[in-house]
């Protein structure tokens, strides 16, 4: 037989081979990565072909964290096709390599006797399309997801809306109009059914345009309707409140999405529902210059002057800085001006050598790009060099042993030419920056960070790299101000031999090192058991059949006293315990029942409150219920003595765009009662997506508040006020960031919250002023929290006649508006510690710094360890004491959206305090909201205080809906949560200290379709954004694109010759902002790529509305959470064989008309294929087999005389995978 030995190192994924045991009877491809330079340290993965040189069995040697193989075996039918997918099977031992007899004899003691195949039911017809999808696991075999395809008839009843375009000011204006329904048979009507019976349909017209998205939520449809002008352009989307209302000037208004475009197709004027018009204008290359929100439009934002957000770039599409331009021209006027520009016609900037003066900084760049006067400079980004700055530090020749990079590309082969070496962000409200040094090795990777805040402080980070850049120690070198001792904070960490992380160690100054955690592994490599804090607790995990997280600390739920353990819990998913409905007649139609699709069925939790106290034997409960459309309609807690009681129950009722409309909560039984209390019975009156009052029919102040007050927005969406709760003025940025607002309960107590923050979004400090009135008179205290890379700092000030500590005791804020739910926290004091340590040489006023296991009480010198569950919510908080003894320092309870239990216990709330960090590890603030970076959320209310950014994300849902009304299985990272299986590309602004670096400059640029180095983009993942999908537009059709991502404005454009001569080019640009990204610095591969790709095949069908290349036949069986967030980064996955899609499904369509030029066609296929061979591989989704063929067929894209082989090849796959195989890849 024919051996196949491949030795091949493309995109930096290498393929090496050395002798091993391997069959030399079978075909074969080997392959090899070396995790050490001298591939001492290695991984080794073998498959064997069939005589068709199809994959028949692949295997990782000795990849179990015993050193055993694993085997997944390859079945065929009958007629060739792969039904069959098997989870991976860890083996008894191992062969170095050799074919497996029979891969399964140990599947038994690795799965029990659970069915560990997922397999299809395809139609007998050439398409071979899926009918059936059956999940592994014995439980799943009778609930399949099912597929059904047809042509729609007249009960569909689908609308046919239409639009009329005229061309007002250079733009579409596309008038609506309803025009009956659609004839039968006029339109491809798809059906997927899930696991749990919920149907989703999709209308599309002969033009593959998607032009009814249909859900019911129970007897009537749930319709997003999407309408395209004349241009085949999108005009219109309807999400299912407003296809269900009337058509009119109102409703489209605060309903619906509108979209209007440039002659050259460009997006110009966008309207979401309960924003005002936003506005672009463009330069001659087609770059984002100028955008222009509503409140912008006016002098009421924090510039005080009309006038344009504006970005400039160098000549290579980066950007050089940003900001504010005061203008009061129209949209057209700006475009008139920048196309009538003669005398710096490229409209770039250049560096220079000397530098103009503007808000308290140099600038070291021209000024001769539009716009050229009246601006205010908020961020500044340099490359290639570092500018003379009098405050640059010292430039490091090494950092922990790696010489860094030069920016002297004259005397050195490798430099930093091309690389982001510095940032520059202003603050908002003052002319204070912060200035980010970025610091690289000689391969490119960032090793060191200099970040000087607006204090005059610094963060300075080091990371040590292996090989492949996975980190082995880190330093963090803070100061707040000058004059001040600063902080010291080292890492190490240590892996196994397949670098799974085994333990992660901790030191803060001079202090003892600390054993943050110990991690030990299943066979699957799923993380078996964490000893965190020096063994102070061992917590343990358990999971089920498909991947998703069932247990933590299984073996002691039924243990009196836990076995020493302080929190134990389950999750069930299609199994049940408790009760279906405490009381069928008032929740009638709300029971509890088992779920297959992924949604959470209950939970149950024991957690010790006091050390030494044993909880109750019989475990709290909660069970849910949704309806068809996956939101959760009723958490019922059920309690150990008595679960019919009804007590901590909240039960929901939503519109069609899951606005809530009605939400039912109660609280504990009064003493001496069996009946729950009711605490809140809220009624919500809207307009569009916006609620303006709120009405509690309960009357009970504890909870929401209640007193139907109307609440007003801005026009941007933001919400002004909220009377009901005493706020009287909620202030913005431009950023939509709230910066001010004032509160006053009563008369008694009434507080001002002023909060500053960068540019870019981050954070930087909040000033709470609160003056409480009573008998003994009134006191002021000033609370001055600073948040500098996720060191945590308070200043107290008291003034006034009272006396401020019984004061306290009848403030609201100092209990978060809940006094029924916390205790309040005490102001942290300083603690001296042994010998002749004394606190002045502790660095004054700061509270805490996170760890990877909770946080560090910076002031007592102690670690303090958290249980979090699935979301992230923190459980309970713990330490050891001064005597060694486990003590607790926090414990909480949640209702299902996030609001406290109101009980007296061990909840505790202090402003600055690490015990404010509660419900998705998210800071709650004195108003009782969370803030999650980009937005507050009310958990007494389940919504957003205003639109998310990412809006046009999820159309069918409302903006101001929390996590699509399901917070049970998803999580929202920062407020901008967008899909439905909860995932989140953008991180969060927070400082990272374990190993990971700032890097809040990117640029990326393509020309031709392929990728040059611009920027040095493989260390920045910028989300999963409109960007990706414009310039995978651009990407596919050989085009020309740029994106940056500076101080967390993400801008891109894009520009394309189309290979069809009859179809015109359409570019692509947009603006976003960002939270200041953290990426991790052992990233091997180019985070564009590797961020678009993730993006990709998770959201087939949502690139295909934009790119027109992703085949959405495919559609996604599995949906679930990406990451839980949760304590030990759990992710709760469809593992192996479960991937969502593991080849990029092109439609065969697409690929036909693309063929009419197979020397373009081919390039295209394969840059995309070759892009995404990189991607799979570095996944590890694909077989070595798979990545080797495809990177060949790919590279045979490129020359015209194998053109055809490589649209052939990619256009056959995508046929048979799509339809035949769901999306998963052949071999």
């Amino acid at each position: 037989m024919k051996k196949i030995i491949v030795l091949l190192n493309l995109f930096m994924v290498g393929f090496t081979f050395a002798q091993t045991n391997l069959t030399q009877t079978e075909n074969f491809i080997y392959e090899k990565t070396c995790l050490t330079e001298d591939c001492s340290k290695k991984t080794e993965s073998v498959q064997y072909l069939d005589g068709l040189g199809r994959a028949k069995q692949t295997i990782a040697i000795k990849a179990t964290p015993s050193g055993k193989d694993i085997a997944v075996p390859v079945e065929y039918d009958a007629y060739g096709r792969q039904v069959k997918s098997y989870l991976p099977v860890p083996q008894s031992g191992t062969q170095n390599g050799a074919l497996y007899v029979n891969p399964l004899s140990n599947a038994a003691s690795i799965y029990g006797n659970e069915k560990i195949y997922a397999e299809k039911v395809l139609e007998s017809s050439p398409l071979g399309r899926p009918q059936q999808q059956k999940q592994v696991g014995n439980d799943w075999a009778g609930h399949p997801v099912q597929f059904s395809y047809d042509a729609n008839t007249s009960a569909d009843a689908v609308k046919k809306y239409t639009v009329v375009t005229s061309w007002p000011e250079g733009r579409t204006n596309s008038e609506l109009s309803l025009s009956g329904t659609y004839a039968e048979n006029t339109l491809y009507k798809s059906t997927i059914t899930d696991e749990d019976g919920n149907i989703t349909t999709q209308f599309k017209n002969k033009k593959g345009q998607t032009l009814l998205t249909r859900k019911k939520d129970g007897t009537q449809n749930a319709d997003t309707y999407y309408v395209y002008n004349e241009y085949g352009g999108l005009a219109y989307t309807l999400p299912p409140l407003a296809s269900a209302s009337a058509l009119t000037p109102a409703m489209v208004d605060n309903l619906c999405y509108q979209y209007r475009y440039d002659g050259w197709n460009r997006l110009v004027e966008k309207k979401i529902p309960g924003k005002g018009w936003e506005f672009m204008v463009y330069d001659k290359q087609n770059r984002l210059v100028l955008a222009q929100d509503a409140n912008l439009r006016t002098t009421t934002n924090n510039f005080a002057a009309k006038g344009w957000m504006f970005t400039k770039y160098d000549q290579f599409g980066r950007v050089a800085y940003t900001g504010f331009f005061a203008n009061t021209s129209s949209r057209i006027a700006m475009q008139t001006a920048l196309n009538n520009m003669s005398a710096n016609a490229a409209n770039n900037e250049a560096r220079s050598t000397t530098s103009f003066a503007s808000d308290g900084m140099d600038v070291y760049y021209t000024k001769n790009a539009f716009p050229t006067g009246s601006m205010k400079i908020l961020s500044i980004n340099y490359y290639d060099t570092y500018p003379s700055y009098s405050f640059n530090p010292a430039f490091p020749n090494a950092i922990m042993g790696k010489t860094v990079l030069s920016d002297n590309s004259t005397a050195n082969a490798v430099s930093t030419k091309s690389l982001p070496v510095m940032s520059l962000v202003k603050n908002i409200e003052d002319d204070n920056w912060t200035k980010i040094y970025t610091y690289y090795d000689s391969k490119g990777r960032v090793i060191g960070t200099h970040s000087i805040n607006h204090l005059g402080g610094y963060s300075k980070t080091e990371s040590e790299l292996d090989f492949i850049g996975v980190p082995q120690k880190s330093n963090v070198y803070h100061v707040r101000k000058p004059g001040e001792p600063g902080v010291i904070i080292k890492q190490r960490y240590v892996y196994d031999s397949g670098n799974r992380l085994l333990q992660h160690y901790h030191q803060v100054d001079d202090k003892p090192e600390e054993l943050l955690s110990e991690n030990t592994y299943n066979e699957l490599s799923q993380i078996a058991s964490r000893k965190v804090g020096n063994n102070l607790q061992s917590i343990d995990y358990t999971y089920n059949i498909r991947g998703w997280l069932s247990d933590v600390n299984k073996n002691q739920m039924g243990l009196a006293d836990l076995g020493g353990k302080l929190f134990s819990y389950a999750i069930r998913y299609n199994q049940k315990n408790g009760i279906d409905n405490p009381d069928p007649a008032q929740f009638s139609g709300k029971n509890v029942t088992p779920k297959y699709n992924g949604n959470i069925t209950e939970v149950d939790w024991r957690a010790v409150e006091t050390v030494g106290v044993n909880p109750s034997l019989t475990p709290k409960r909660y069970g849910y219920a949704y309806d068809s459309m996956n939101r959760m309609t009723a958490g019922y807690y059920q309690n150990p003595n008595n679960p019919y009681s009804k007590e901590n129950t909240e039960s929901l009722s939503y519109d069609l765009n899951g606005n809530i409309s009605k939400l039912y909560r109660t609280s504990v039984a009064e003493y001496g009662s069996n009946t729950a209390t009711v605490t809140d019975n809220l009624n919500y009156t809207y307009t569009g997506n916006q609620t303006t009052s709120i009405n509690d029919i309960s009357q009970n102040a504890t909870g929401y508040e209640g007193g139907g007050n109307t609440i007003t927005y801005d026009q941007n969406g933001n919400m002004l006020n909220m009377q009901d709760k005493g706020i009287s003025s909620i202030k913005y940025n431009y950023l939509n960031l709230p910066n001010y607002l004032h509160l006053n309960k009563s008369g008694s107590e009434d507080i001002s919250i002023s909060t500053k923050y960068r540019a870019d979004g981050t954070k930087l400090s909040k000033e709470n002023i609160t003056t409480i009135t009573g008998f003994s008179g009134f006191t002021t205290t000033k609370r001055i929290t600073d948040y500098l890379d996720g060191f945590q700092y308070l200043r107290t000030e008291n003034s006034g006649s009272g006396d401020p500590e019984t004061l306290a005791l009848s403030s609201m804020s100092a209990r978060a508006m809940q006094p029924e739910a916390f205790r309040i926290a005490g102001d942290p004091t300083v603690q001296p510690v042994g010998g002749n340590f004394t606190a002045s040489l502790k660095t004054p006023d700061l509270l805490y710094l996170p760890t990877a296991e909770g946080f560090y009480d910076y002031q007592k010198d102690q670690y303090i360890y958290q249980y979090k569950d699935h979301l992230g919510n923190v459980r309970v908080s713990y330490k050891r004491n001064s005597a060694g003894a486990l003590e607790i320092t926090d414990a909480n309870d949640y209702y299902p959206f996030g609001m406290n239990h109101l009980k007296t216990g061990n909840a505790f709330f202090g402003q600055g305090s690490y015990k404010d960090k509660k419900y998705n590890g998210k800071e709650l603030q004195e108003t009782g909201m969370y803030s999650y970076g980009w937005r507050e959320y009310m958990p007494d209310l389940g919504r957003w205080n205003g639109i998310d950014q990412l809006a046009e994300s999820y159309l069918s849902t409302s903006p101001y809906a929390y996590v699509a009304n399901n917070p049970i299985s998803n999580t929202d990272p920062d407020g901008r949560w967008i899909y439905e299986d909860g995932s989140m590309g953008l991180p969060p602004a927070t400082f990272d200290l374990h190993g990971s670096q700032y890097k809040p400059s990117m640029s990326f640029s393509m020309q031709d379709g392929m990728h040059y180095n611009e920027g040095g983009g493989s260390y920045t993942p910028f989300g999963k954004t409109q960007a990706y999908a414009d310039l995978m537009t651009a990407f596919l059709n050989g085009g020309n694109g740029g994106i940056s991502n500076i101080g967390g404005t993400l801008r891109w454009w894009t520009d394309y010759e189309d290979p069809d001569p009859t179809v015109t080019g359409i570019g692509a640009f947009g603006m976003l902002k960002l939270k200041g990204n953290a990426s991790n610095s052992n990233s091997t591969s180019n985070s564009l790529i590797d961020n678009a790709f993730n993006w990709i095949q998770s959201n087939p069908i949502k690139v295909s509305q934009f790119a027109g290349m992703i085949q959405a036949g495919s559609t996604v069986a599995e949906k679930g959470l990406s990451n839980w967030n949760g304590a030990s980064n759990i992710t709760k996955s469809r593992i192996f064989a479960e991937t969502i899609s593991t080849k990029l499904p092109f439609s065969a369509k697409a690929l036909g008309n693309a063929s009419k030029v197979f020397s373009v066609a081919g390039k295209v296929v394969g840059a995309v294929g070759i892009a995404n061979t990189l991607y799979q591989g570095i996944e590890g989704n694909i077989s070595p087999t798979r990545a080797v063929v495809d990177g060949m067929m790919g590279i045979a894209g490129f020359f015209p005389a194998t053109a055809w082989i490589s649209v052939g090849y990619f256009a056959g796959m995508a046929l048979y995978e799509t339809y035949g195989n769901d999306g998963k890849p052949l071999f």
